[in-house]
């Protein structure tokens, strides 16, 4: 018989993992966690499925005081729990390890060890429901049967736990911060001791940052008190490791310029595409919404017929971005490496809990363009850790000022929009950061998130090619500043105009390498993942629906019309469907204008636009304004078992249409305000009232 040596072995290894990942449609890694694709030196597949799946053992073999766990959709959560464990060690020499929920089993959670602390870090997402890496944990704690097998007492399992517990919400949705204020009732319930008080972040109002330095630091000085520990002068001590590999070349084939993971890197990803695997997809058709020379609004179709994804409607779809050249140059030459974009380093752990947050070797210049989140806000917290690295004693005044002085913060900063390369420009009138180490730079700032948008297609009309209404976000911030760029909005405008052989000639235009690394988007592709959702159709099509959809709100709503129109051509009876639509003007940003008649033409009485210009007249009139004024026909229709849908921006917009729907059923049906108040959020509770929305 012949014998295997160890390659064999693994490459036997990676065979049966990638074929139990294929046949069980990626369910396997879903579930038990997001699998990495990445080789290290040895050529062995590094997952976290060879990892203990138990956290105590865990924290037993590693010698943590602290595991900071984290639930999160965007990726903020993350950024959080990564703080909050470098600011544990640095402050108090604490050894931290910060926890991805999904990739431990918690059954043993009652015999977690008492001289350790668990710090939760989680996010609402949707309507009260937690991110998609937090549903196991969370639906045991929260349940009615959370199993404890081995718990002496059944009643309070949990009573040598210690935790801190810190949500991300946002207060224009009804559930606000719905899961940290439920584990915190379930860990209270089983008998777990809380340190400090809960803290809840609030995106809507504008808040979130500002709301996690305020609890953090009353938080630490009640967690020293109850641990028994002191705070030192905070150092930085690296958790990564990075090399400069002047042995290696970019050209080499095995440095990663952008590759997502081994896979990627080889061109040999099959699927499943997943999170961590997202399918590289072309753009068959990109075209302008907008009739205006200000403003941007895209239509995109992407093919997905190689991909074996599937998406129904109501699903978002995820676009993975880069940044834009002139933020990539901006960040390396405030760093003082503008002459190092192909450098090739090489990034490794020192801690044995830290994870590289991107497959290695690479160059600076891919770490910055793929997998870095250099345009997004900016921690005063990251400033203050910044002064020992400033060029000079002036300019370490002024970044120690902009860390401890909210207000100044605020006017510096906040207000202008400013990212983080423009802030250390600023502050050091041009002076390059040469000091700043490499590893404090990928530690600190958060990976680049996927943007989801609503899919504005039907899966009914065509299952392998959804469709996506995207507005380009170009935002003035001060007379003489460039404006805030969308990152993802931009760059697939920047793949229209190419695709398109057009040259931006826009003075603020940014400009993208579309072509991927080493030419593997060419053909205009973009790496995409399907995210379901819950905002659906009803089951039955005789079911009348009500949509209310300003601006790249009606997206959704496209695609449910779609469908219905469809069906009512193949002698399917389908309900009345009702559309609020509104936007600035109709002679220049109505999306889809020329559709709407061709689907009243299809579905007869069966569909109605109702619109609203915000623009056109002295009085601004929006969809709210539309529904009251159609406050008969909304009731009616929600009389006849209507569902109720809002998609679109949250920070008034669904607000105040919950508020017009309430007053539309407390006038029509001559009942208290207060009574129709109650109605709506029965109708949430009841899956009849559906959000889609966005701060």
């Amino acid at each position: 018989m012949t014998q295997l040596d160890s390659f064999d072995v693994i490459v036997l290894g990676a065979i049966l993992v990638g074929t139990l990942a294929y046949f069980t449609k990626g369910s396997l890694w879903a579930k038990k966690e997001k699998a990495s694709l990445f080789l290290g030196k040895s050529g062995a597949i590094s997952s976290t499925l060879s990892e203990t799946r138990s956290i105590i053992e865990k924290l037993q073999t590693t010698d943590r005081d602290v595991v900071v766990f984290y639930g999160s959709q965007t990726g903020t959560a993350e950024d959080y729990a990564s703080r909050l464990a470098k600011e544990g060690h640095s402050r108090f020499g604490l050894k931290t390890m910060v926890a991805d929920l999904e990739n431990y089993d918690f059954e043993d959670l009652d015999s977690f060890p008492e001289d350790k602390v668990a710090i939760f870090v989680m996010a609402t997402y949707g309507e009260g429901e937690p991110t998609d890496n937090a549903v196991s944990f969370y639906e045991l704690l929260t349940g009615d049967d959370a199993a404890f097998p081995d718990a002496e007492d059944e009643e309070k399992p949990l009573t040598k736990l210690k935790y801190v517990a810190f949500g991300l919400g946002n207060n224009t949705y009804e559930h606000y911060n719905m899961v940290i204020k439920k584990l915190n009732e379930s860990l209270l319930r089983y008998g777990a001791t809380r340190i400090g008080d809960v803290g809840m972040g609030d995106d809507g109002a504008g808040t979130m940052e500002e709301d996690f330095l305020a609890w953090k630091e009353g938080m630490w000085k009640e967690f020293a008190e109850v641990v028994g520990v002191s705070e030192r002068e905070a150092v930085y001590e690296p958790a990564l490791r990075v090399t400069e590999e002047e042995d290696h070349s970019a050209s080499d084939s095995n440095v990663y310029l952008g590759e997502l993971n081994k896979a990627h890197l080889d061109g040999t990803s099959t699927g499943p595409y997943l999170p961590s695997n997202p399918y590289i997809a072309p753009i068959t058709e990109a075209k302008e919404l907008f009739k205006s020379d200000t403003r941007n609004c895209l239509h995109i179709e992407i093919d997905l017929s190689d991909s074996n994804l599937k998406f129904t409607t109501g699903d978002h779809i995820a676009v993975w971005p880069q940044n834009s050249t002139r933020e990539v140059d901006r960040f390396l030459k405030v760093l003082g490496l503008s002459s190092k974009h192909d450098t090739v380093i090489n990034v490794t752990a020192i801690d044995v809990t830290a994870k590289v947050p991107f497959p290695t070797p690479t160059t600076y210049d891919a770490a910055v363009r793929y997998h870095l989140e250099i345009c997004g806000v900016v921690s005063r917290q990251f400033l203050a850790t910044l002064a020992p690295f400033a060029p000079d004693d002036e300019t370490k005044a002024e970044i120690t000022k902009l860390g401890n002085d909210k207000d100044y913060f605020s006017e510096v900063v906040s207000s202008r929009y400013l990212n983080i390369a423009q802030v250390l420009e600023r502050i050091s009138n041009g002076k390059p950061w040469t000091s700043v180490p490499f590893s404090l730079v990928i530690e600190s700032i958060g990976k680049i998130q996927p943007r989801y948008y609503s899919i504005s297609s039907s899966s009914y009309v065509d299952k392998t090619k959804p469709h996506i209404t995207v507005v380009v976000e170009s935002v003035p911030t001060v007379k003489g500043a460039d404006p805030l760029k969308g990152v993802a909005s931009n760059y697939l405008l920047d793949l229209k105009y190419k695709k398109d052989g057009i040259e931006n000639t826009a003075i603020s235009a940014v400009t993208y390498v579309t072509d991927g690394p080493r030419e593997k988007y060419s053909g205009f592709k973009v790496p995409v993942h399907i995210r379901h959702s819950n905002f659906k159709l009803p089951s039955n099509p005789k079911t009348p629906i009500i949509m209310v959809g300003p601006g790249t709100g009606v997206a959704p709503f496209r695609g449910f019309v779609h469908e219905r129109a469809a069906q009512f051509a193949v002698g399917v009876p389908v309900g009345m469907s009702l559309l609020f639509f509104g936007s600035r003007n109709r002679t220049e940003d109505f999306l889809y204008a020329e559709e709407w008649d061709d689907i009243a033409g299809k579905l007869g009485d069966k569909f109605k636009l109702i619109t609203a210009f915000s623009r056109e007249g002295s009085n601004k009139v929006y969809v709210q304004d539309r529904m009251l004024e159609n406050a008969a026909v909304v009731n009616d229709l929600l009389l006849q078992g209507a569902l109720f849908y809002v998609c679109g921006d949250a920070s008034r917009m669904a607000k105040e249409v919950s508020a017009a729907l309430a007053k539309i059923i407390s006038s029509q049906r001559g009942i208290p305000d207060e009574q129709g108040e109650e109605i709506v959020k029965s109708m949430r509770a009841q899956n009849l009232y559906q959000e889609d929305v966005w701060s």
